[in-house]
C-alpha cells in the first residue's frame, strides 16, 4: 500500500516596515484647515505636506502657475456647524444641587462655550476644558477650551491623571512655550524656549504674577477631557470626523467642483471673426477688442475683394457634459457625508426617487452621529460643572462642596418647531404623555420654568383640568 503524506511548513515571520505619512500634529492641522476653508491655506499646506511622495491629489498636484481656479465646497465646516448647533440646541436641561450655578452659567455663556468644544472635538479629534482663577478679570472661575493642537494627556492604564496645555507666545522674535500642568489639587507652569531651556514666568509680561505652583483644595483636575471618537491610528488621541479617509473625499468633492467651473469658463461662447471685419483704431489702425457687453454684434462695410464669400461670423459653443458632472459631483458628496450626516440634515437632495422610508433611514445616520457626541457630554459636562463649583468655592476660601449635576439632551431627532408640533400632538392624541412633558419638549430652553409653568395652567384650564386642593374633613 502507498500512502501520500501533505507536510505543511509553517510560514516564516516576516517583519514589515511602514512609514506613517503624517503626524498627530500634522493631521489635526490639515482637520483645522479643511474646516476653516482657504483655498490659498489648503494650497499651501498640500503643496508642502507630502514633498517626497507622488503628488496625486488634487489640492497638492494641481500646478499654480497655470489659470486653474481651485474651488473650495465649504463642506467640513458645513457638517462640523451643524452637528454642533443640533446638540447645543438639543440641551434641554441642566440640574445642579447648587443655588450659584444658574449665576455662573449666564456669566460663562456656558450653552456657548459647549457649542465651541463641540466644534473643536469634531474638527480636532479631542480637547479638554481649561479652569483657570484670575480675580483681576473675573470673580467667576475662568472657562475656556484648548483643541488637540494645544493639548496632551497623561495615563495611567487607561485613567487620564494629568492634562498638559501648551501656549505659544513670541516677544521680541523669540518664541516660547507656556506648559501647565493639571493634576489633581496642584497646577505646575513652566516656561521654555524652542531650545527645551527654562525661563522665568516673569520673562513675559502677561505672564507676570503666576506661580510656578499652585495648589487648591479638593481632589478633581481643573480641567476636563473630551473626544468622541477614539483614533486607530494614535494611541491615547482622538479621532477627527475629517480623518479615516474623509479627506480624500473632501479632496476629490472639490476637483468635481473645479473641473466642472472651469469646463463651463471654457465652455463660453466663442466668435470667430475675419480680422478684415474686426474694428480698428481710426489713429493707429490696430485692432480694436470687442466690447462683449455693450456690443450685441457689429456692423462693417463688405469687403473690397472679388470672389470672396467667406467673410461671416461664426459662433461656436462647446457641448458640455453636464449629466457627467452632476453624477461625478453627487457621488462626491455621498462619500464625503457617509457615516457622519444625512444629505437630508443639510439640506441636500440628491435622492428625488427615494421613497419617504428610505429618506427616514438616511436620516438616521444625524441621529447616530448626534447621540454618540450626546452621550460623552452627558458624562463630560457634569464632572465640569462640579469642578467649576469646587473651583469657585476655593475663590470664596470656603472648603469644596460635594456637587451633584446631570444634564438631558431632547429625545426627538427633528430639530425643526414644524416637525416638533406635529410630533408632540400625536403624543398628546395619543394620551401617552403629559402636559408638562409637551411643553417642556415642545419649548425647551427657549422659555424659563415660568412662563412654562403658565402655559402648563392656560392648557388643562381650556381642556377642563382644574387643579383643586384636597377637602378637609369639616369641609366634607
Amino acid at each position: 500500500m502507498i500512502r501520500n503524506w501533505l507536510n505543511i511548513a509553517p510560514a516564516g515571520e516576516q517583519t514589515f516596515t511602514l512609514n506613517e505619512s503624517t503626524t498627530f500634529d500634522t493631521e489635526v492641522i490639515r482637520s483645522k484647515l479643511w474646516y476653516r476653508g482657504d483655498t490659498d491655506e489648503l494650497s499651501q499646506f498640500f503643496g508642502q505636506i507630502n514633498k517626497f511622495g507622488r503628488k496625486t491629489a488634487f489640492w497638492e498636484s494641481a500646478p499654480t502657475n497655470e489659470n486653474i481656479r481651485k474651488i473650495h465646497s465649504g463642506l467640513p465646516a458645513i457638517i462640523a456647524d451643524t452637528l454642533a448647533y443640533l446638540v447645543s440646541s438639543d440641551l434641554d436641561n441642566i440640574e445642579v444641587n447648587s443655588d450659584i450655578w444658574k449665576e455662573i452659567e449666564e456669566y460663562l455663556d456656558f450653552r456657548n462655550i459647549v457649542k465651541r468644544a463641540v466644534i473643536d472635538t469634531l474638527v480636532c479629534g479631542d480637547g479638554a476644558f481649561k479652569i483657570s482663577v484670575d480675580k483681576e478679570i473675573s470673580k467667576y472661575p475662568i472657562v475656556e477650551f484648548v483643541g488637540a493642537e494645544g493639548v496632551e494627556f497623561e495615563r495611567k492604564r487607561g485613567i487620564v491623571t494629568a492634562v498638559i496645555f501648551k501656549t505659544h507666545y513670541c516677544e521680541r522674535s523669540k518664541n516660547y512655550t507656556l506648559v501647565e500642568r493639571y493634576e489633581k489639587g496642584v497646577i505646575t507652569s513652566r516656561l521654555y524656549d524652542d531650545n527645551g531651556i527654562e525661563y522665568p514666568l516673569e520673562t513675559l509680561p502677561q505672564l507676570a504674577g503666576i506661580e510656578n505652583v499652585t495648589i487648591f483644595d479638593g481632589d478633581y483636575i481643573m480641567a476636563v477631557p473630551l473626544r468622541f471618537y477614539d483614533s486607530q491610528k494614535f494611541s491615547g488621541r482622538g479621532k477627527s470626523i475629517f480623518s479615516g479617509g474623509k479627506s480624500d473625499c473632501f479632496d476629490a468633492l472639490d476637483e468635481v467642483i473645479s473641473q466642472w467651473w472651469d469646463a463651463l469658463r471654457m465652455g463660453r461662447v466663442k466668435q470667430y471673426i475675419p480680422q478684415d471685419m474686426i474694428p480698428r483704431n481710426p489713429e493707429n489702425g490696430s485692432l480694436n477688442s470687442p466690447n462683449r457687453f455693450g456690443n450685441d454684434y457689429i456692423m462693417t462695410s463688405p469687403p473690397l475683394v472679388d470672389g470672396v464669400d467667406n467673410q461671416k461670423i461664426e459662433v461656436i459653443q462647446p457641448d458640455i457634459k453636464y449629466e457627467a458632472f452632476v453624477s461625478s459631483y453627487t457621488n462626491a458628496v455621498l462619500m464625503c457625508l457617509q457615516g457622519l450626516v444625512s444629505p437630508a440634515t443639510l439640506g441636500i437632495d440628491v435622492g428625488k426617487m427615494s421613497s419617504a422610508e428610505a429618506q427616514r433611514e438616511k436620516k438616521d445616520v444625524t441621529g447616530n452621529t448626534r447621540n454618540t457626541v450626546t452621550s460623552v457630554l452627558e458624562k463630560a459636562l457634569p464632572t465640569l460643572i462640579t469642578a467649576i463649583l469646587k473651583t469657585f468655592d476655593n475663590m470664596q476660601d470656603e472648603p469644596p462642596g460635594e456637587y451633584e449635576a446631570s444634564v438631558t439632551f431632547g429625545e426627538y431627532g427633528a430639530p425643526d418647531f414644524d416637525s416638533r408640533v406635529e410630533t408632540i400632538g400625536k403624543a398628546s392624541t395619543y394620551g401617552i404623555m403629559s402636559v408638562e412633558t409637551q411643553v417642556n419638549e415642545l419649548w425647551g430652553s427657549s422659555k424659563d420654568d415660568d412662563w412654562k409653568a403658565h402655559e402648563v395652567e392656560r392648557i388643562k384650564s381650556e381642556q377642563g383640568v382644574e387643579q383643586m386642593n384636597e377637602p378637609t374633613f369639616t369641609e366634607v
